[in-house]
Formats: C-alpha cells, structure tokens, sequence
C-alpha cells in the first residue's frame, strides 16, 4: 500500500477525547486528495483504556495502527516511536485533543510541496479564515514561556508549542533520531536542530481552539519549564563543541546533509 501522509498522534490517558477527534480524521483522510494515509496512535504508557478505545476503532478502520509504550515516557519520546515507524512522504504530528482540525494539514502539505523541509502550524500568525480561541490566562504564559525560548534558541518560527507540525519523511526521522528530549520540549529541540542544520523552516498560520483537560499547565509548570529549556541549550551547546573537538561533521546523533540525502536516496 502506498502511504503518502503518516499522521503520528503522541496520546497519554486520551481515552476520553481521542475516539471524537479519531471519526473526524477518518472522515477526512478518506475523501482527501491523497494516495494513501496512515494513523499512528502511540500510547505512552496509559491506564485509562485509551489502546482498547483505538483497537475498537481499528478493527474497522485498517489505516489505524496503534503502538503502545508499557510505561510513560513522554510526548517526544512517543513523537519519535511514531516517526520511526512510519512510511508516509509526509509526517505530521498533532495533539490528541485535535486542538487544530485535520483539515489543516494541506495548508502545511502544500508547503512541503513547495520547498518547506518543515511545516509548523502558529496559533500567534494571523490569515485568512484563521481563528484561535485561546483564554487570555494561556495566552499570556505562552507569550511569556515563547519570549523565554527565543531568548535562549535562534529560532525563527514564534509558536514553537503548536502541536501540528509536518515534515518531509526523511528530514522528520533525521530530526527524531537526533533530539535527545523525550518531553513536551521535544519541538524546541527539533526546530533548534533544524535552524543549525539550515533547513527551510515555514511557520503558517492554522484554525486553533482551545480544548479542556490539557496535561500541561504554562502558569503552574513555569519553573521547571524554565530549567528544561535552560537543560536543552546546555546539552546542545555541549555536543556542538565536543562535535568540533572530534571533528564530526555534525554536533548531534545523524549528519544533516548525508543522513538526509541517504534518505531521500532510498
């Protein structure tokens, strides 16, 4: 079976607003412009029913594919379990509450097509037909927790925490087997990997809502957010001068431009 877009789902205890966003994104991906699909749900260790709630919907829905982590090990670490695992051209990953709807997505495909090696959707971009209900408490601590990342990073995207991003295959497994954040700070690590690697980022504004029971808090998590950017810049900084003092060509795990160009070989 040909698979052109592999959507990667990272999901934690989600039994409860996963199946709603799972029927929307079936109903889309079958009438989508697309080749072929996969859905690949990766449960990180929960305990609330969540595998048994996707299996159901599995058994009809062939496209599906569940894997599972016996204990928890976080959103990048289940990212990556994805992206490894997937065959797709495109790898996009979303949030389970399905925040952004599916149908975004070919506003972001259409920019792989058009060069991007990476996609990210932005809650803080404005456009055409682009709506983001926020509640201004989160609005806030995102504004403080962004300034606080690009104080630290050269990142050019400003929503570095929208969970709706899309790579092209080969630039989305270099980048997982890469970083080294198994957490929700997984996307800074990638997108500063990405910025020193010189790949052509394109950050475009997406349909966002905020949806209740979120696992992460920005106000109540603000210190120990702090210390794992502060973590993140300290282990970068570190390979990249031990990378040089071993003369590596690149300062992390797969080298940019061969790794990526073996891919697109294959």
């Amino acid at each position: 079976m040909t698979v052109e877009l592999s959507l990667v789902i990272p999901a934690k205890n989600e039994a409860r607003r996963l199946p709603a966003y799972l029927t929307t994104v079936q109903r889309y991906l079958r009438r989508a412009d697309l080749e072929g699909h996969e859905v690949i749900v990766v449960d990180d260790g929960s305990i609330d029913g969540l595998a048994d709630s996707v299996a159901h919907l599995a058994s009809g829905w062939p496209e599906l594919v569940l894997l599972r982590h016996v204990a928890s090990r976080g959103k990048g670490a289940a990212i990556r379990t994805g992206f490894m695992a997937a065959q797709g051209r495109y790898l996009l990953f979303a949030d389970a509450d399905g925040a952004t709807p599916i149908d975004e997505e070919l506003r972001l495909r259409h920019a792989i097509d058009a060069g991007a090696d990476l996609a990210v959707g932005s809650r803080l971009m404005t456009g055409h037909a682009v709506r983001c209900h926020r509640a201004w408490s989160r609005r806030a601590a995102g504004w403080v927790f962004a300034r606080l990342v690009h104080s630290m990073f050269p990142i050019s995207v400003q929503d570095t925490q929208c969970g709706f991003k899309m790579f092209r295959k080969e630039v989305g497994k270099c980048l997982s087997e890469a970083s080294t954040e198994d957490g929700y700070l997984f996307d800074i690590q990638a997108l500063a990997l990405a910025e020193r690697w010189k790949l052509k980022v394109v950050e475009l504004p997406v349909r966002w809502r905020d949806v209740p029971g979120s696992k992460v808090n920005l106000i109540r998590d603000a210190y120990s957010m702090a210390l794992g950017i502060r973590r993140v810049r300290r282990k970068m900084s570190l390979r990249r001068r031990g990378a040089a003092q071993h003369s590596f060509k690149s300062d992390e795990f797969c080298e940019p431009k061969d790794s990526i160009n073996a891919l697109t070989n294959d």
